[in-house]
């Protein structure tokens, strides 16, 4: 080779990289305006200069990333290193904010040369530079208007220069298209080139790596791997994101949808709510002197303090289901963009970090769902016009606020009957309703509901009472019809109390005994032969009861129908005629 062709090989080879990192002059904004917003970092407000992706799929220059202060600080040794200590973006991975969701995203080791390029960046700021450049000069010669351009280079050339770009050995198989039809096409497709090998394009995907290389790293650094044809396995991983985007994070996203327009419209009953207390406090403080009037003037500061408070607690919700509206979009947009515009080697290039953040936002975001987000509409607060308030500069007043809400996780049940029954027999068991704050609540009226049902047997279900105290508390009673294990389900306002669904296991009816409580049938029955016990004990002779010191006796006072030894216990005979295997049939002696 000669050596002009060496210093072309040599120019095409510098350049190739300084496009590939986005440092070439033409690369920059200078000023211009971009029509493209997905060739500009958020943070430069420039063209993209080697786009990295952080952990939450935001795209901000390498440069850019390295500006960023550490959000958590760094110990090592015990020791806490400052932000601007240099030993913590060389060597130690650290936790920085996201410049566009303010998520907290960690750092590999490397910093941000170890972070994913994002390789649909460098198409977006070469398309947009080529439409903003009327006449492009060739990179090479630096003089001829450019025509064409090296896709494996990345480099414009003349009409001589691209013939010479041809007749070389190393660069004769590159694809050289015209630049009118990658103007025409408006979306720009390069090939992506290993870091290791310049000129080699990635086109096989090492599984065990889980990363694309070229065919030198696959013959070299990765011999033992099973390396696959990027075209043979990008749909494999591409269904798996999209089974990923369409099974979970599209209906989440849905539901956040939901969740906040529940919330923006509770906004609405709450102000709704607030001011037609506030008329109907003023209507019924007009009937009153100066007194009355000061204590309205006191209600409605009150009204006022809680219309604020519960505003604020909407205000909180909602900006945390934008947030996660936020986080959840910007990584479906980001994914999605990526299955459709991105070639085979982009998608399983940015596959990995993609895949971990839609795993995040799914598993360990804010996940709300309609049946839990229960937005508070102002329906707790209520004015009781005829309650007494105390005094006002010496008057009793009459009028109170309010703000109690029942919170169904503090509610307690009290008494046995939630976890022990008998067949046939009552039990009860008391629901205390409770606030946020473990208060009961002084007043009834919640919607209450028990059911309880057989957990073998599902169609056997016991019909539950519940009497309203009008104190907070709930009396609730049931008769079981059938023994067995039970679920009782306790619920307030569509919601399970503390504890719900418990655990009921009702006993069979108590069986009484049929018998006697004796020593032996020998002398209970006054040494009548025929009579029987249900302990094996027998007596010679043909005498079919039992006796004292003879075999099979228990040697102490027993029942005579079941032979239990305990006088205060149920009747083991679970039938009229029948009798544990062990023991003899038995009658009332």
């Amino acid at each position: 080779m000669s050596v002009s062709s060496e210093n072309s090989v040599k120019d095409i080879e510098t350049k190739s990289a300084l496009k590939e990192n986005g440092t070439s002059p033409r690369s920059q904004n200078n000023g211009e305006s971009v029509n493209n917003s997905r060739a500009v970092c958020r943070v430069c407000k420039r063209l993209y200069r080697e786009p990295k992706i952080l952990p939450c799929l935001h795209t901000f220059c390498a440069d850019c990333i390295r500006q960023l202060e550490p959000f958590s600080v760094t110990t090592i040794n015990g020791k806490a290193l400052l932000p601007e200590h240099e030993f913590i973006r060389d060597h130690v991975p650290f936790t920085v904010l996201c410049p566009e969701c303010d998520s907290e995203v960690d750092l590999p080791t490397s910093g941000a040369d170890g972070l994913t390029t994002d390789h649909l960046a460098l198409d977006e700021v070469f398309m947009e530079t080529l439409l903003n450049e009327n006449c492009v000069v060739c990179d090479l010669c630096s003089e001829g208007d450019a025509g064409k351009r090296c896709e494996v280079c990345c480099v414009n050339l003349c009409e001589f220069c691209s013939q010479a770009h041809r007749r070389q050995k190393r660069t004769s198989s590159h694809s050289i298209q015209s630049l009118e039809e990658l103007k025409a096409q408006g979306r720009l497709s390069r090939p992506v080139l290993c870091a290791l090998h310049p000129g080699q394009e990635l086109r096989l995907f090492c599984e065990p790596c889980d990363a694309p290389v070229c065919l030198e790293c696959a013959a070299t650094f990765h011999r033992e791997h099973r390396c696959s044809p990027a075209r043979e396995v990008v749909h494999r991983h591409g269904d798996r994101l999209r089974e990923l985007m369409a099974g979970s994070l599209r209906p989440r996203l849905a539901t956040l949808e939901q969740s906040l327009q529940r919330v923006e419209l509770s906004q609405e009953e709450l102000g709704v709510r607030a001011d037609a207390l506030a008329a109907e406090v003023r209507a019924f403080a007009r009937g009153y002197a100066c007194a009355v009037e000061a204590h309205c003037r006191g209600l409605l500061r009150r009204l006022e303090e809680l219309r604020l408070q519960r505003r604020n607690q909407l205000h909180l919700q909602g900006a945390q289901l934008r947030q996660a509206m936020t986080d959840a979009r910007g990584a479906a947009d980001f994914a999605e963009r990526l299955l459709t515009c991105g070639t085979d080697t982009e998608i399983l290039a940015a596959k990995a970090v993609t895949l971990r953040r839609l795993t995040q936002v799914v598993e360990t975001g804010y996940n709300p769902s309609p049946a839990t987000v229960a937005p508070d509409d102002g329906s707790s607060i209520c004015f009781v016009p005829f309650e007494a308030a105390g005094e006002v500069d010496g008057y009793p007043v009459v009028g109170v606020i309010h703000a109690k809400a029942v919170d169904p996780s503090k509610c307690t049940i009290q008494g046995e009957g939630v976890q022990l029954g008998r067949e046939g027999q009552r039990s009860e068991f008391t629901l205390v309703c409770r606030d946020a704050s473990g208060e009961q609540m002084g007043k009834g009226g919640d919607a209450v509901l028990v059911s309880i049902v057989h957990k073998e047997k599902k169609d056997c279900t016991t019909e539950a009472s519940i009497v309203d105290n009008n104190n907070g508390s709930y009396c609730v009673s049931y008769m079981p019809a059938v023994p067995g294990p039970y679920s009782v389900w306790v619920c307030v306002k569509a919601q399970h109390v503390k504890g719900s669904p418990f655990v009921l296991t009702v006993k069979r009816k108590f069986r009484r005994h049929r018998g006697m409580f004796h020593c032996c049938s020998f002398c209970s029955s006054g040494g009548a032969k025929e009579a029987r016990c249900a302990c094996p004990g027998t007596m010679p002779g043909g005498f079919q009861g039992c006796g004292h010191g003879h075999k099979g006796h228990p040697g102490k006072p027993h029942w005579s129908c079941c032979g239990s030894l305990v006088e205060a216990s149920e009747c083991l005979v679970r039938a009229v005629g029948t009798v544990p295997s062990s023991q003899l049939r038995t009658v009332e002696l």
